[in-house]
Protein backbone atom coordinates (compact mmCIF):
# COMPACT_ATOMS: atom_id res chain seq x y z
CA UNK A 1 0.00 0.00 0.00
CA UNK A 2 1.32 3.58 -0.93
CA UNK A 3 2.56 5.34 1.80
CA UNK A 4 0.61 8.99 2.37
CA UNK A 5 2.34 11.95 3.48
CA UNK A 6 -0.20 13.95 5.12
CA UNK A 7 1.63 17.89 5.38
CA UNK A 8 -0.57 20.54 6.95
CA UNK A 9 0.26 24.02 5.19
CA UNK A 10 -1.40 27.46 6.31
CA UNK A 11 -1.73 29.33 9.24
CA UNK A 12 -4.89 28.32 9.78
CA UNK A 13 -4.25 24.64 9.82
CA UNK A 14 -1.61 25.07 12.58
CA UNK A 15 1.48 26.05 10.44
CA UNK A 16 3.00 29.29 9.43
CA UNK A 17 4.55 30.07 5.97
CA UNK A 18 8.24 30.42 6.29
CA UNK A 19 9.56 33.26 8.97
CA UNK A 20 7.98 36.76 7.45
CA UNK A 21 9.46 38.38 5.00
CA UNK A 22 10.70 42.25 4.80
CA UNK A 23 7.66 43.79 2.85
CA UNK A 24 7.66 44.19 -0.55
CA UNK A 25 7.55 47.11 -2.56
CA UNK A 26 4.90 47.84 -4.29
CA UNK A 27 4.32 45.85 -7.67
CA UNK A 28 4.61 47.76 -10.70
CA UNK A 29 2.32 47.01 -13.84
CA UNK A 30 5.35 47.29 -16.88
CA UNK A 31 5.12 45.55 -19.87
CA UNK A 32 8.06 43.59 -20.00
CA UNK A 33 6.51 41.91 -16.36
CA UNK A 34 3.96 39.67 -19.41
CA UNK A 35 6.59 38.29 -21.27
CA UNK A 36 7.38 34.70 -22.02
CA UNK A 37 11.00 34.93 -24.30
CA UNK A 38 11.98 32.69 -26.60
CA UNK A 39 15.56 33.15 -27.35
CA UNK A 40 16.54 31.88 -30.80
CA UNK A 41 19.94 32.29 -32.95
CA UNK A 42 18.90 33.26 -36.22
CA UNK A 43 21.54 31.11 -37.80
CA UNK A 44 20.80 27.91 -36.48
CA UNK A 45 16.94 28.31 -37.09
CA UNK A 46 16.10 28.26 -40.50
CA UNK A 47 17.30 28.37 -43.78
CA UNK A 48 15.45 30.51 -46.65
CA UNK A 49 18.30 30.28 -49.65
CA UNK A 50 20.14 26.85 -49.14
CA UNK A 51 22.89 27.78 -48.30
CA UNK A 52 23.36 25.61 -45.41
CA UNK A 53 22.86 28.59 -42.48
CA UNK A 54 19.85 30.22 -40.83
CA UNK A 55 18.77 33.69 -42.07
CA UNK A 56 15.97 36.52 -41.58
CA UNK A 57 14.43 35.52 -44.39
CA UNK A 58 13.97 32.04 -42.66
CA UNK A 59 12.90 33.33 -39.54
CA UNK A 60 10.13 35.09 -41.30
CA UNK A 61 8.60 32.22 -42.43
CA UNK A 62 8.47 30.75 -38.84
CA UNK A 63 6.97 33.69 -36.97
CA UNK A 64 3.50 32.25 -36.74
CA UNK A 65 4.98 29.34 -35.21
CA UNK A 66 5.97 31.43 -32.71
CA UNK A 67 2.88 32.73 -32.49
CA UNK A 68 1.13 29.55 -32.12
CA UNK A 69 3.30 28.40 -29.41
CA UNK A 70 2.16 31.55 -27.70
CA UNK A 71 5.63 33.34 -27.06
CA UNK A 72 5.44 37.29 -26.91
CA UNK A 73 9.15 38.39 -26.56
CA UNK A 74 12.03 36.98 -29.70
CA UNK A 75 15.45 37.12 -27.63
CA UNK A 76 17.67 37.66 -30.56
CA UNK A 77 21.38 36.19 -30.79
CA UNK A 78 24.04 38.50 -32.17
CA UNK A 79 23.94 38.80 -35.69
CA UNK A 80 26.33 40.95 -36.72
CA UNK A 81 29.19 41.00 -39.03
CA UNK A 82 32.00 38.43 -36.91
CA UNK A 83 34.36 35.73 -37.48
CA UNK A 84 32.34 33.68 -35.25
CA UNK A 85 35.62 32.09 -32.92
CA UNK A 86 33.04 32.58 -30.59
CA UNK A 87 29.48 31.79 -32.32
CA UNK A 88 28.75 35.51 -33.13
CA UNK A 89 29.90 37.30 -29.74
CA UNK A 90 32.67 38.41 -31.10
CA UNK A 91 31.86 41.14 -33.10
CA UNK A 92 33.59 42.95 -35.49
CA UNK A 93 30.65 45.74 -36.55
CA UNK A 94 28.21 46.61 -33.88
CA UNK A 95 25.67 48.48 -36.39
CA UNK A 96 25.77 45.85 -39.59
CA UNK A 97 24.11 42.71 -40.49
CA UNK A 98 25.94 39.63 -41.25
CA UNK A 99 25.64 39.12 -45.09
CA UNK A 100 25.18 35.60 -44.66
CA UNK A 101 22.20 36.18 -42.53
CA UNK A 102 20.58 39.00 -44.85
CA UNK A 103 20.32 42.37 -45.94
CA UNK A 104 19.30 45.45 -43.98
CA UNK A 105 15.88 45.12 -46.01
CA UNK A 106 15.49 41.66 -44.76
CA UNK A 107 16.00 42.78 -41.03
CA UNK A 108 13.53 45.71 -41.98
CA UNK A 109 11.20 43.28 -43.02
CA UNK A 110 11.63 40.81 -40.22
CA UNK A 111 11.26 43.80 -37.60
CA UNK A 112 7.44 44.37 -39.37
CA UNK A 113 6.11 40.70 -39.80
CA UNK A 114 7.24 40.94 -35.78
CA UNK A 115 5.54 43.57 -34.67
CA UNK A 116 2.19 42.68 -37.25
CA UNK A 117 1.99 39.16 -34.96
CA UNK A 118 2.43 41.40 -31.87
CA UNK A 119 5.70 39.80 -30.79
CA UNK A 120 8.35 42.29 -29.21
CA UNK A 121 11.90 41.77 -29.98
CA UNK A 122 15.04 42.55 -27.92
CA UNK A 123 18.32 41.47 -28.98
CA UNK A 124 22.00 40.50 -27.62
CA UNK A 125 23.98 43.41 -27.38
CA UNK A 126 27.92 42.49 -26.27
CA UNK A 127 29.32 45.56 -24.64
CA UNK A 128 32.01 44.01 -22.72
CA UNK A 129 34.50 43.00 -25.61
CA UNK A 130 35.16 43.10 -29.29
CA UNK A 131 35.97 40.52 -30.98
CA UNK A 132 40.43 41.21 -32.35
CA UNK A 133 39.63 41.34 -35.68
CA UNK A 134 37.19 45.20 -34.49
CA UNK A 135 39.12 47.61 -36.48
CA UNK A 136 39.05 49.50 -32.95
CA UNK A 137 41.32 47.28 -31.71
CA UNK A 138 44.24 48.32 -33.64
CA UNK A 139 43.04 52.23 -34.58
CA UNK A 140 41.60 53.14 -30.88
CA UNK A 141 43.89 51.27 -28.42
CA UNK A 142 43.19 53.74 -25.56
CA UNK A 143 39.62 51.66 -26.05
CA UNK A 144 40.62 48.62 -24.73
CA UNK A 145 42.94 47.79 -21.50
CA UNK A 146 46.29 47.24 -21.34
CA UNK A 147 50.36 46.83 -19.69
CA UNK A 148 53.32 46.90 -20.47
CA UNK A 149 54.32 44.54 -18.16
CA UNK A 150 52.61 41.21 -17.33
CA UNK A 151 50.80 41.67 -14.23
CA UNK A 152 51.28 39.22 -11.10
CA UNK A 153 47.70 38.21 -12.02
CA UNK A 154 48.11 37.33 -15.42
CA UNK A 155 46.63 34.19 -14.58
CA UNK A 156 43.50 35.09 -12.85
CA UNK A 157 39.84 35.43 -13.73
CA UNK A 158 39.08 33.82 -16.45
CA UNK A 159 35.49 33.46 -18.00
CA UNK A 160 36.50 30.29 -19.39
CA UNK A 161 38.67 28.23 -17.20
CA UNK A 162 40.63 25.40 -18.32
CA UNK A 163 40.01 26.39 -22.30
CA UNK A 164 41.82 29.82 -21.48
CA UNK A 165 45.14 29.88 -19.91
CA UNK A 166 45.75 33.61 -19.27
CA UNK A 167 43.61 36.47 -18.50
CA UNK A 168 46.27 39.37 -19.67
CA UNK A 169 47.49 38.60 -23.20
CA UNK A 170 50.38 39.11 -25.19
CA UNK A 171 50.12 41.08 -28.17
CA UNK A 172 52.62 40.12 -30.88
CA UNK A 173 52.61 43.50 -32.63
CA UNK A 174 52.56 45.69 -29.34
CA UNK A 175 54.43 43.83 -27.62
CA UNK A 176 51.90 44.66 -24.48
CA UNK A 177 49.82 42.97 -22.98
CA UNK A 178 45.89 43.15 -23.23
CA UNK A 179 42.72 41.91 -20.58
CA UNK A 180 40.28 39.89 -21.98
CA UNK A 181 37.50 38.41 -19.20
CA UNK A 182 36.74 35.28 -21.92
CA UNK A 183 38.72 34.53 -24.81
CA UNK A 184 42.17 35.71 -25.60
CA UNK A 185 40.86 36.84 -29.01
CA UNK A 186 38.25 38.63 -27.59
CA UNK A 187 39.88 41.70 -25.89
CA UNK A 188 37.72 43.80 -23.30
CA UNK A 189 36.79 47.50 -23.75
CA UNK A 190 38.00 50.23 -21.47
CA UNK A 191 34.54 51.60 -19.84
CA UNK A 192 36.62 54.09 -17.90
CA UNK A 193 37.20 55.85 -21.08
CA UNK A 194 34.24 58.07 -21.51
CA UNK A 195 34.73 57.55 -25.22
CA UNK A 196 33.85 53.83 -24.79
CA UNK A 197 30.56 55.03 -23.29
CA UNK A 198 29.67 57.74 -25.81
CA UNK A 199 30.36 54.88 -28.39
CA UNK A 200 28.28 52.21 -26.33
CA UNK A 201 25.22 54.74 -26.23
CA UNK A 202 25.26 55.56 -29.68
CA UNK A 203 25.21 51.17 -30.98
CA UNK A 204 22.09 51.08 -28.26
CA UNK A 205 20.72 54.30 -30.26
CA UNK A 206 21.23 53.22 -32.89
CA UNK A 207 19.40 49.21 -32.67
CA UNK A 208 16.29 51.42 -30.56
CA UNK A 209 15.98 53.43 -33.48
CA UNK A 210 15.49 50.32 -35.50
CA UNK A 211 12.30 49.40 -33.64
CA UNK A 212 14.42 47.28 -30.80
CA UNK A 213 11.97 46.90 -27.84
CA UNK A 214 15.17 46.56 -25.44
CA UNK A 215 18.60 44.06 -24.88
CA UNK A 216 19.52 41.04 -23.36
CA UNK A 217 23.03 42.70 -21.81
CA UNK A 218 25.55 40.25 -22.08
CA UNK A 219 27.93 39.81 -19.15
CA UNK A 220 27.30 43.23 -17.22
CA UNK A 221 29.77 43.08 -14.69
CA UNK A 222 32.20 43.20 -17.45
CA UNK A 223 31.32 45.91 -18.62
CA UNK A 224 31.51 47.97 -15.34
CA UNK A 225 34.97 46.13 -14.06
CA UNK A 226 38.37 47.44 -13.99
CA UNK A 227 40.69 44.62 -13.34
CA UNK A 228 43.74 46.53 -13.30
CA UNK A 229 44.31 46.22 -9.73
CA UNK A 230 42.94 42.55 -9.12
CA UNK A 231 41.62 40.78 -12.22
CA UNK A 232 39.96 38.27 -10.09
CA UNK A 233 38.59 40.94 -7.24
CA UNK A 234 37.96 43.43 -9.37
CA UNK A 235 36.92 46.90 -8.72
CA UNK A 236 33.19 47.51 -9.87
CA UNK A 237 32.02 50.80 -11.65
CA UNK A 238 28.32 51.21 -11.44
CA UNK A 239 28.17 55.20 -12.58
CA UNK A 240 28.88 53.13 -15.59
CA UNK A 241 25.62 50.71 -15.72
CA UNK A 242 23.98 53.93 -15.09
CA UNK A 243 24.93 56.07 -17.30
CA UNK A 244 24.23 53.07 -20.31
CA UNK A 245 20.77 52.37 -18.57
CA UNK A 246 19.94 56.02 -18.02
CA UNK A 247 20.41 56.65 -21.69
CA UNK A 248 18.56 53.88 -23.32
CA UNK A 249 15.57 55.10 -20.68
CA UNK A 250 15.87 58.97 -22.06
CA UNK A 251 15.94 57.16 -25.75
CA UNK A 252 13.44 55.32 -25.22
CA UNK A 253 11.42 54.66 -22.26
CA UNK A 254 9.80 51.73 -22.42
CA UNK A 255 12.60 50.11 -23.77
CA UNK A 256 13.59 47.43 -21.16
CA UNK A 257 17.14 46.04 -20.22
CA UNK A 258 17.86 42.46 -19.37
CA UNK A 259 20.76 42.13 -17.51
CA UNK A 260 23.01 38.74 -17.44
CA UNK A 261 24.48 39.23 -13.92
CA UNK A 262 25.45 36.14 -11.96
CA UNK A 263 25.95 38.15 -8.77
CA UNK A 264 25.38 37.25 -4.97
CA UNK A 265 22.08 37.99 -3.49
CA UNK A 266 23.27 41.35 -1.59
CA UNK A 267 24.82 42.57 -4.93
CA UNK A 268 21.72 42.50 -6.67
CA UNK A 269 20.05 45.90 -5.68
CA UNK A 270 23.22 47.31 -7.17
CA UNK A 271 22.11 46.87 -10.70
CA UNK A 272 18.23 46.77 -10.76
CA UNK A 273 16.44 49.48 -11.06
CA UNK A 274 14.99 51.77 -8.58
CA UNK A 275 16.52 54.24 -6.64
CA UNK A 276 18.58 55.15 -9.57
CA UNK A 277 18.62 54.11 -13.39
CA UNK A 278 19.43 50.36 -13.81
CA UNK A 279 18.13 47.30 -15.03
CA UNK A 280 14.93 46.16 -15.71
CA UNK A 281 15.31 42.08 -15.75
CA UNK A 282 17.84 40.32 -14.59
CA UNK A 283 18.31 36.79 -14.71
CA UNK A 284 17.99 34.92 -11.63
CA UNK A 285 21.47 32.84 -12.07
CA UNK A 286 21.84 32.32 -7.90
CA UNK A 287 18.87 30.38 -7.69
CA UNK A 288 18.80 28.86 -10.77
CA UNK A 289 21.16 26.85 -10.10
CA UNK A 290 19.55 25.29 -7.34
CA UNK A 291 16.91 24.61 -9.26
CA UNK A 292 19.16 22.13 -10.88
CA UNK A 293 20.56 20.83 -7.66
CA UNK A 294 17.01 20.72 -6.16
CA UNK A 295 15.90 18.11 -9.56
CA UNK A 296 18.60 16.38 -9.07
CA UNK A 297 18.27 15.43 -5.75
CA UNK A 298 14.59 15.35 -5.27
CA UNK A 299 15.12 18.15 -2.45
CA UNK A 300 14.01 21.68 -2.64
CA UNK A 301 15.41 22.74 0.62
CA UNK A 302 18.32 25.11 -0.71
CA UNK A 303 16.20 26.21 -3.95
CA UNK A 304 13.56 27.50 -1.39
CA UNK A 305 16.31 29.36 0.67
CA UNK A 306 17.04 30.39 -2.21
CA UNK A 307 14.24 31.83 -3.56
CA UNK A 308 13.60 33.71 -0.63
CA UNK A 309 17.30 35.17 -0.27
CA UNK A 310 15.92 36.83 -4.23
CA UNK A 311 13.01 37.92 -3.12
CA UNK A 312 13.20 41.15 -1.67
CA UNK A 313 13.92 43.56 -5.27
CA UNK A 314 12.66 46.63 -6.51
CA UNK A 315 8.90 46.50 -7.23
CA UNK A 316 9.76 47.75 -11.03
CA UNK A 317 12.13 45.03 -11.16
CA UNK A 318 11.50 41.53 -12.96
CA UNK A 319 13.54 38.58 -12.34
CA UNK A 320 13.94 36.23 -15.47
CA UNK A 321 14.40 32.86 -15.10
CA UNK A 322 15.66 29.87 -17.62
CA UNK A 323 16.06 25.84 -17.68
CA UNK A 324 18.57 26.26 -20.87
CA UNK A 325 19.86 29.01 -22.49
CA UNK A 326 22.49 29.35 -25.00
CA UNK A 327 25.80 28.69 -22.50
CA UNK A 328 26.71 25.42 -20.42
CA UNK A 329 24.19 25.34 -16.94
CA UNK A 330 26.60 27.07 -14.41
CA UNK A 331 26.96 25.65 -10.96
CA UNK A 332 29.47 27.82 -9.65
CA UNK A 333 28.25 28.47 -6.41
CA UNK A 334 27.37 25.08 -5.68
CA UNK A 335 29.28 22.88 -2.98
CA UNK A 336 31.30 20.32 -4.44
CA UNK A 337 29.43 17.84 -3.00
CA UNK A 338 25.62 19.60 -4.68
CA UNK A 339 27.77 19.63 -7.85
CA UNK A 340 28.89 16.36 -7.58
CA UNK A 341 24.91 15.16 -7.04
CA UNK A 342 23.83 17.13 -10.22
CA UNK A 343 27.12 15.74 -12.28
CA UNK A 344 26.20 12.44 -11.21
CA UNK A 345 22.66 12.77 -12.16
CA UNK A 346 22.59 15.11 -15.23
CA UNK A 347 26.43 14.97 -16.90
CA UNK A 348 28.49 11.55 -15.42
CA UNK A 349 30.77 11.82 -18.13
CA UNK A 350 32.98 14.73 -18.11
CA UNK A 351 32.34 15.65 -21.77
CA UNK A 352 28.98 16.37 -20.69
CA UNK A 353 30.61 18.92 -18.15
CA UNK A 354 32.91 22.35 -18.86
CA UNK A 355 34.72 24.71 -17.35
CA UNK A 356 34.46 22.78 -14.02
CA UNK A 357 31.51 24.39 -12.93
CA UNK A 358 28.83 23.56 -15.30
CA UNK A 359 26.67 21.17 -18.09
CA UNK A 360 26.98 21.28 -21.77
CA UNK A 361 23.39 19.23 -22.23
CA UNK A 362 20.13 20.12 -23.09
CA UNK A 363 17.09 19.98 -20.59
CA UNK A 364 15.72 16.66 -21.97
CA UNK A 365 18.58 14.54 -21.71
CA UNK A 366 19.64 15.66 -18.58
CA UNK A 367 16.32 14.73 -17.31
CA UNK A 368 17.19 11.52 -19.14
CA UNK A 369 14.08 12.23 -21.20
CA UNK A 370 11.83 11.51 -18.21
CA UNK A 371 8.81 12.86 -19.70
CA UNK A 372 7.29 13.28 -15.44
CA UNK A 373 10.07 14.71 -14.44
CA UNK A 374 10.89 17.30 -17.64
CA UNK A 375 6.36 18.62 -17.37
CA UNK A 376 7.51 19.26 -13.73
CA UNK A 377 10.59 21.24 -14.50
CA UNK A 378 8.29 23.03 -17.15
CA UNK A 379 5.43 23.49 -14.44
CA UNK A 380 8.10 25.12 -12.71
CA UNK A 381 9.55 27.94 -14.81
CA UNK A 382 6.30 29.07 -15.98
CA UNK A 383 5.37 28.89 -11.75
CA UNK A 384 8.09 31.30 -10.57
CA UNK A 385 7.84 34.68 -9.64
CA UNK A 386 9.61 36.08 -12.84
CA UNK A 387 9.71 35.90 -16.45
CA UNK A 388 9.80 32.37 -18.02
CA UNK A 389 12.66 32.10 -21.30
CA UNK A 390 12.49 29.46 -23.87
CA UNK A 391 15.53 28.61 -25.90
CA UNK A 392 15.00 27.35 -29.22
CA UNK A 393 14.45 23.95 -29.38
CA UNK A 394 13.47 23.26 -25.87
CA UNK A 395 10.36 22.97 -26.48
CA UNK A 396 10.45 19.46 -28.56
CA UNK A 397 12.79 18.08 -25.86
CA UNK A 398 15.93 18.37 -28.65
CA UNK A 399 19.00 16.76 -27.69
CA UNK A 400 22.98 17.55 -28.23
CA UNK A 401 25.93 17.02 -30.10
CA UNK A 402 28.74 16.31 -27.43
CA UNK A 403 31.64 16.03 -30.40
CA UNK A 404 31.03 19.75 -30.83
CA UNK A 405 32.97 21.97 -28.93
CA UNK A 406 32.36 23.54 -25.68
CA UNK A 407 28.71 25.21 -25.42
CA UNK A 408 28.08 24.47 -29.07
CA UNK A 409 27.04 20.82 -28.26
CA UNK A 410 23.49 22.56 -27.42
CA UNK A 411 23.65 25.73 -30.32
CA UNK A 412 22.43 22.66 -33.19
CA UNK A 413 19.97 23.62 -35.88
CA UNK A 414 16.36 23.75 -34.94
CA UNK A 415 14.60 20.83 -35.86
CA UNK A 416 11.18 21.04 -38.15
CA UNK A 417 10.15 17.66 -39.51
CA UNK A 418 11.65 14.27 -40.41
CA UNK A 419 12.80 15.18 -43.83
CA UNK A 420 16.70 15.82 -44.98
CA UNK A 421 18.28 18.26 -42.40
CA UNK A 422 15.13 18.32 -40.48
CA UNK A 423 13.90 21.01 -42.48
CA UNK A 424 16.26 23.41 -41.19
CA UNK A 425 18.09 23.79 -45.05
CA UNK A 426 18.03 21.67 -48.59
CA UNK A 427 22.02 22.44 -48.41
CA UNK A 428 24.88 21.12 -46.23
CA UNK A 429 24.00 22.63 -43.18
CA UNK A 430 26.97 24.39 -41.77
CA UNK A 431 26.52 22.82 -38.59
CA UNK A 432 25.26 19.16 -38.36
CA UNK A 433 21.66 18.35 -36.49
CA UNK A 434 21.31 15.88 -33.80
CA UNK A 435 21.25 12.72 -35.44
CA UNK A 436 21.20 10.11 -32.63
CA UNK A 437 18.20 7.57 -32.81
CA UNK A 438 16.36 8.71 -29.43
CA UNK A 439 17.03 12.47 -30.31
CA UNK A 440 17.49 12.73 -34.12
CA UNK A 441 15.39 14.99 -36.47
CA UNK A 442 13.86 12.06 -37.58
CA UNK A 443 12.17 11.30 -34.20
CA UNK A 444 12.19 14.90 -32.36
CA UNK A 445 11.28 17.78 -34.41
CA UNK A 446 8.51 20.29 -34.46
CA UNK A 447 5.83 18.29 -37.44
CA UNK A 448 5.75 15.00 -35.51
CA UNK A 449 4.86 16.63 -32.37
CA UNK A 450 2.26 19.19 -33.35
CA UNK A 451 0.45 15.67 -34.49
CA UNK A 452 1.01 14.41 -30.97
CA UNK A 453 -1.15 15.93 -28.21
CA UNK A 454 0.79 13.98 -25.66
CA UNK A 455 4.04 15.69 -26.42
CA UNK A 456 6.28 18.37 -25.00
CA UNK A 457 5.16 21.15 -27.71
CA UNK A 458 1.78 20.52 -26.43
CA UNK A 459 2.33 20.59 -23.14
CA UNK A 460 4.93 23.98 -23.39
CA UNK A 461 1.81 25.66 -25.05
CA UNK A 462 -0.52 24.44 -22.29
CA UNK A 463 1.47 25.56 -20.07
CA UNK A 464 2.00 28.98 -21.79
CA UNK A 465 -1.79 29.64 -22.02
CA UNK A 466 -2.21 28.43 -18.13
CA UNK A 467 0.64 30.65 -17.01
CA UNK A 468 -1.40 33.40 -18.90
CA UNK A 469 -4.52 32.96 -16.99
CA UNK A 470 -2.91 33.17 -13.62
CA UNK A 471 -1.70 36.91 -13.71
CA UNK A 472 -1.08 36.69 -9.63
CA UNK A 473 2.36 35.37 -11.22
CA UNK A 474 3.24 38.78 -12.83
CA UNK A 475 1.36 40.57 -10.59
CA UNK A 476 1.43 39.82 -7.17
CA UNK A 477 3.16 38.84 -3.77
CA UNK A 478 4.56 35.62 -3.15
CA UNK A 479 6.10 33.79 -0.16
CA UNK A 480 6.89 29.94 0.19
CA UNK A 481 4.85 27.93 1.92
CA UNK A 482 6.45 25.90 4.93
CA UNK A 483 6.43 22.04 3.46
CA UNK A 484 9.21 19.35 3.59
CA UNK A 485 12.12 19.65 0.82
CA UNK A 486 10.31 17.55 -1.16
CA UNK A 487 7.74 19.90 -1.92
CA UNK A 488 7.57 23.51 -3.36
CA UNK A 489 4.47 25.59 -2.76
CA UNK A 490 4.56 29.41 -3.70
CA UNK A 491 1.05 31.12 -2.32
CA UNK A 492 0.20 34.27 -4.78
CA UNK A 493 -1.50 37.06 -3.41
CA UNK A 494 -2.93 39.93 -6.10
CA UNK A 495 -5.74 42.49 -5.55
CA UNK A 496 -7.83 40.01 -3.13
CA UNK A 497 -7.16 36.94 -5.10
CA UNK A 498 -4.68 33.98 -4.21
CA UNK A 499 -3.43 31.04 -6.07
CA UNK A 500 -1.32 28.06 -4.83
CA UNK A 501 1.20 26.44 -6.87
CA UNK A 502 2.62 23.35 -5.81
CA UNK A 503 5.25 20.91 -7.30
CA UNK A 504 6.35 17.38 -6.10
CA UNK A 505 10.36 16.89 -6.69
CA UNK A 506 9.49 13.54 -5.37
CA UNK A 507 9.43 10.33 -7.35
CA UNK A 508 6.87 9.22 -4.80
CA UNK A 509 3.43 10.41 -4.24
CA UNK A 510 2.00 13.13 -2.04
CA UNK A 511 -0.62 14.19 -0.25
CA UNK A 512 -1.22 17.94 0.64
CA UNK A 513 -3.99 19.74 2.95
CA UNK A 514 -4.15 23.26 2.64
CA UNK A 515 -6.61 24.69 5.02
CA UNK A 516 -8.92 21.54 4.65
CA UNK A 517 -8.28 21.01 1.03
CA UNK A 518 -6.70 17.99 -0.31
CA UNK A 519 -4.20 18.32 -2.97
CA UNK A 520 -2.84 14.58 -4.20
CA UNK A 521 0.53 15.08 -5.88
CA UNK A 522 1.71 11.97 -8.14
CA UNK A 523 5.57 11.57 -8.74
CA UNK A 524 6.74 14.88 -9.81
CA UNK A 525 3.18 16.05 -10.11
CA UNK A 526 2.28 19.76 -9.86
CA UNK A 527 -1.04 21.44 -9.09
CA UNK A 528 -2.07 24.98 -10.07
CA UNK A 529 -5.09 26.43 -8.42
CA UNK A 530 -6.98 29.72 -7.89
CA UNK A 531 -8.31 29.71 -4.33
Amino acid sequence: MMRKLLLILGISAGLSACKPKPPLEAQVNAWYKHLVIYNLDVKTFQDSNGDGEGDFKGLISRLDYLSALGVNTIWLAPFQPSPLADDGYDITDYTAIDAKLGTAADFRIFMRQAKARHLKVIMDIVLNHTSIQHPWFRQKPDWYLWSKERPSDWDKGMGFPVVEKDSWHLDSLSHQYFFHRFYHFEPDLNYQNPAVVREAERVLAYWLDQGMDGFRLDAVPFIIDDPRKDAAKPRFDFNILHKLTGFVSKHNPQAVLLGEANVDPQDNGKYFTGHHEGLQMMFNFYANQYLFLALASGDAGQFKKALTQTQVKPGIAQWAWFLRNHDEIDLGRLSKHELNQVYQKMGPDTNMQLYKRGLRRRLATMLGGDPKQINLAYSLLFSLPGTPVIREGEEIGMGEDLRLKERLAIRTPMQWDSTVNGGFTKGKPFRPLISSAEYGYQKVNVQTETKDSTSLLHKIRTLIKQRQAFPEIDNGAWQVLKTPDTVLALLYSSNGKQALIINNFSRKPQELNYKGRIYHLATYGTVWQHL
